[in-house]
């Protein structure tokens, strides 16, 4: 035998490589359900106490303000969180991440059901989004890693389509129960916290991850379990960047300039959705529309996401994750100008469902583009970033819009004010590079 033949260096291959080459399988779907199910959890959590809001406020004697102050909570508790959880999914993985902050989250939903005054309550949603910020945080990076290449952008497009899954089961639960059973309606939330045990029995550990972290075997055990691609014994799987590495800093050179730039896209657009979506029902009941009519506009809106969530996946394969964004966000712009200036109540149905369409759509493809931005070593914490800039808003929202509202400043000028924040969120994104069809790094 040639004696340097048996000092050959074992052959490499990067992990990004292996999903370029890799095929759907059942296995991937199965993966995606998982997920998918928490994906529908996070819109039930973040918008479900808006749908009990008059059972609370009764039981509890809290005004319009304390409520604000209520809703805010779960979101100001994500702040820290996410911050805290993205570096932790980054350093132990994204399957135990998950995991852990989905059970520990559970308790706490129970915890909010059982408070017996607006304080604790007020204690616990804190926590609560403190620790629902794991799951929260890491699901589309997780989602991300686990795809081949050439259905990543499309499939995590689907995922997001979870979002009015949550909203149908949430406003479906309030329409059936009054408004007094706001603790059994919380307490539903708890369940949620099962879809940790999806997670461990269909989505693997991210191979990009276990490469990045040198655990060799973990690594192609998990591609195998995918299935969709060969992937041999003696291969060496790499990642461009591993965990330590300079040039993987969010905060420095290129990666800084994404970072700012997402943060600002997370901030303004998810002030532009979340402050017209939380206090719906009551600009609505200004246009004259009872709690149980304005469930049902609500309910209508939620299914026009759906549509919404299918032309942008398939456009986004054609037409690449940019274009598709801003058009969707300059077609949710002419959305939410028809409802704020509607003189009539079929044109603030077409409004309102113009903007549920497009803007959900464009929520699908950012969830799916500005995690791409980034190497395996800092996607978590990244992302944890740019759901930081988005949890911001959602706490500022419901205050400075309950406050606009309460200093009577009309339906008119807070759905004008959604618009403009709709129109930096489309010139802050043409400065992003394009990712379709790109292998993560």
């Amino acid at each position: 035998m040639d004696r340097d033949a048996s000092h050959t260096e074992p052959a490499t291959r990067e992990v990004g490589e292996v999903f370029r080459d890799m095929r759907l399988t059942r296995r991937h779907v199965l993966a995606g359900l998982g997920l998918f199910v928490a994906a529908a959890v996070d819109s039930w959590e973040l918008q479900a106490m808006v749908y009990v809001a008059d059972g609370i406020q009764h039981d509890l004697g809290i005004d319009q303000a304390g409520l604000g102050t209520l809703i805010s909570a779960l979101f100001l508790g994500t702040i820290p969180g996410v911050l805290l959880w993205g570096p932790i999914a980054d350093r132990i993985g994204r399957r135990p991440t998950f995991v852990i902050s989905m059970l520990a989250y559970g308790v706490l939903a129970v915890c909010c059901a059982l408070a017996p005054d607006y304080w604790t309550l007020l204690v616990f949603r804190f926590l609560a989004g403190l620790l629902y910020a794991g799951a929260h945080s890491i699901t589309y990076p997780y989602f991300e890693e686990l795809m081949p290449v050439r259905v990543r952008g499309r499939a995590t497009v689907y995922l997001a389509s979870g979002w009015p899954v949550g909203l149908l089961v949430a406003t479906g639960l309030a329409a059936l129960l009054s408004s007094s059973d706001w603790r059994l309606f919380m307490g539903v939330s708890a369940g949620g916290a099962l879809c940790a045990f999806l997670v461990l029995a269909w989505v693997p550990e991210s191979p990009y991850w276990l490469a990045m972290r040198g655990k060799q075997q973990r690594a192609r055990d998990s591609l195998r379990w995918l299935g969709g691609a060969h992937v041999p014994d003696g291969i060496v799987l790499t990642t461009p960047t591993r965990t330590g590495d300079p040039s993987a800093s969010p905060l420095r050179g290129r990666l800084g300039r994404y970072t700012l730039l997402q943060v600002a896209i997370n901030f303004v657009f998810a002030w532009a959705y979340w402050g017209l979506q939380t206090w719906l029902p009551t600009l609505l009941a200004e246009r004259g529309l009872s709690l149980s009519s304005s469930l049902t506009f609500i309910a209508l809106s939620a299914l026009l996401m759906f549509p919404g969530y299918l032309t942008a996946s398939a456009l986004t394969a054609r037409y690449r994750r940019k274009k598709v964004f801003v058009g969707y966000i300059a077609g949710a712009g002419v959305g939410g100008a028809l409802f704020a200036s509607a003189a009539s109540m079929p044109q603030l149905y077409a409004g309102n469902f113009l903007l549920a369409f497009f803007s959900l759509g464009a929520w699908g493809v950012w969830n799916t583009w500005f995690g791409e931005l980034y190497p395996t070593a800092v996607r978590g914490t990244a992302y944890g970033w740019g759901i930081a800039g988005q949890r911001v808003a959602n706490t500022a929202a419901p205050t400075a819009i309950g406050f606009l509202l309460a200093q009577a400043a009309g339906f008119t000028a807070v759905v004008a004010s959604v618009v403009g924040f709709l129109v930096l969120t489309a010139a802050f994104a043409l400065a992003l590079p394009e990712t379709e069809g790109k292998e993560l790094s």
